[in-house]
């Protein structure tokens, strides 16, 4: 990917964009630094490789997909679709390297619109915003589950229920939110140690699934197919296997939200995206591969409660199996915390742009440790009410979490489109795709399209009140408050990003 303008106009736009000065940047897009440029390139490549999370995507979901296709979907499919989201990770990457802010996606889908940029703007904002909440909520509550299986199998007396798991997972959230109160430089630190928890645990564990169980498949297990979904179609069970991998790689915006955090912006944060996705596809093969190969009883491994740890209780025996379990679930607990860390700032952009209720109180950094700390707590007590109805029903949690990938992958989907409908005007950063920028668009989303399709139809059958799937509700009830609330009051008040001013005007704003 070419570092080099392609345009005359790009060449104006910026003579030297590696070393171009960060808060130029800003000032030039119209806003005053608020937050503290704390990180470096790694630290932006790691809050997304933290949120896509391997150890927690492939665990949390390999059961179904045992069940969706079995080994060949869940090997071949992570191979092609972990392409398909490199492509959108590119073409989002090129747009965060021309607009390198917190506000990211909504703030670029306002930009690059041609019209109606205050609509383009609204809705793209709301559906990152409900899809970051739901990340949080439902990456909180596989960790509650993860951490519930481990005390059952230390203490075999002991039974979780849903009361249970709730409350665990408000603990979480909690905690995760009082680490973001503080400075950006500890979330800097943990994120980092989240990279290295990654890929020591996945050497571990991957390691210890090739040396340890007495027994693995044949080399030409990879190829075995089963559908379990109840639907007689072994194509349709097959393409809904393709969700595991699409339910692993979401959250990769963490590195363009984190832009005014950033140092050299404009560069590191779409190679934070681009390598995010590269490295996560790569230990994921490996991951899988491991898993898939240690596979027993495959009656028995599909049918367990959670069918990863069953494979390493029967291949690593109970204790070693514990241990790996801990780090599954550090793993789970890092991912929460960067997705926490990026639905904040979106929260901070959004409000600092008057999209919000309370707007002034959400976009305000706290003097002392430079941080949106009510914006914070905001995330936390939204990620909580989604979090409540499980109470009562895991099916009403599941309702309205399944909102999380459809509404994060159409939010990527927006401002790539604007971009490739904008055409030659588009004004590329320093980090783009040069003439490859357009196929490699379309593909992003026409792929975008397909899987959000596909995340919306029945996952299992027979269809009851329990296995109907609920994403295409749960995202008509956020599009439909988004378009009463904008025809009601916010297309008067919200016309898109704003300008405080001239860069010299906006620069004397800077928090010192």
């Amino acid at each position: 990917m070419s570092e080099r303008m392609s345009t005359p106009r790009a060449r104006a736009r910026a003579a030297d964009p590696v070393v171009l000065d960060d808060d130029a940047t800003l000032h030039a897009m119209g806003y005053p630094r608020k937050l503290t440029r704390r990180f470096r390139a790694f630290d932006n490549f790691a809050i997304s490789f933290t949120i896509i999370n391997i150890l927690s995507g492939i665990f949390s979901s390999f059961g179904f997909g045992m069940n969706a296709g079995g080994p060949r979907i869940l090997v071949f499919g992570w191979i092609g679709v972990s392409l398909m989201v490199l492509l959108i990770g590119a073409a989002m990457a090129e747009v965060a390297s021309a607009y390198p802010t917190s506000g990211a996606l909504y703030f670029s889908a306002g930009k690059l619109a041609k019209r109606h940029k205050g609509a383009w703007s609204w809705f793209t904002g709301w559906l990152n915003f409900v899809g970051q909440i739901g990340g949080t909520a439902a990456t909180g509550y596989a960790a509650a589950t993860f951490i519930q299986v481990f005390v059952q199998l230390q203490w075999p007396s002991y039974r979780p229920t849903a009361h249970q798991t709730v409350l665990v997972t408000a603990l979480i959230i909690v905690l995760q939110g009082l680490a973001n109160t503080y400075t950006v430089q500890l979330v800097a630190v943990l994120n980092r140690i989240s990279v290295w928890w990654l890929l020591i645990g996945l050497v571990v564990i991957v390691g210890a699934l090739i040396v340890m169980p007495d027994h693995h498949q044949s080399a030409s297990f990879v190829t075995h197919f089963e559908n379990n979904t109840g639907f007689t179609s072994g194509l349709y069970g097959g393409m809904l296997g393709l969700l595991v991998t699409s339910w692993t790689f979401t959250g990769f915006d963490g590195s363009f939200h984190m832009s005014e955090e950033t140092v050299h912006a404009t560069v590191s944060a779409p190679k934070g995206i681009t390598r995010a996705i590269g490295c996560s596809a790569i230990t994921g093969l490996a991951l899988m591969l491991a898993l898939v190969y240690s596979i027993g009883d495959y009656a028995k491994v599909a049918g367990a409660a959670a069918p990863p740890v069953q494979i390493l209780i029967d291949g690593l025996g109970l204790t070693t199996a514990k241990v790996m379990l801990l780090i599954v679930i550090g793993a789970m607990l890092f991912c929460g915390l960067a997705n926490l860390t990026s639905n904040t700032r979106q929260i901070f952009a959004f409000s600092r742009d008057g999209a919000m209720p309370g707007s002034r109180w959400w976009h305000s950094v706290s003097l002392r440790t430079r941080t949106p700390v009510k914006a914070v707590w905001l995330a936390v007590g939204c990620s909580l009410a989604l979090v409540v109805p499980g109470w009562w029903s895991h099916t009403a949690f599941t309702a309205i979490v399944s909102v999380n990938v459809v509404g994060l992958f159409l939010a990527y989907a927006v401002p790539i489109f604007l971009r490739l409908r904008l055409g030659d005007a588009f004004q590329p950063g320093p980090w783009h795709l040069g003439r490859w920028g357009r196929p490699i668009g379309w593909l992003a989303v026409t792929w975008i399209l397909l899987s959000s399709v596909l995340f919306m139809l029945p996952q299992a059958s027979p269809i009851t009140v329990d296995s109907f799937n609920y994403a295409p509700i749960a995202l008509a009830v956020v599009l439909l408050v988004a378009t009463v609330w904008w025809f009601a009051t916010a297309r008067r008040r919200f016309q898109g990003p704003v300008s405080y001013g001239r860069p010299d005007e906006v620069a004397a704003m800077d928090l010192v």
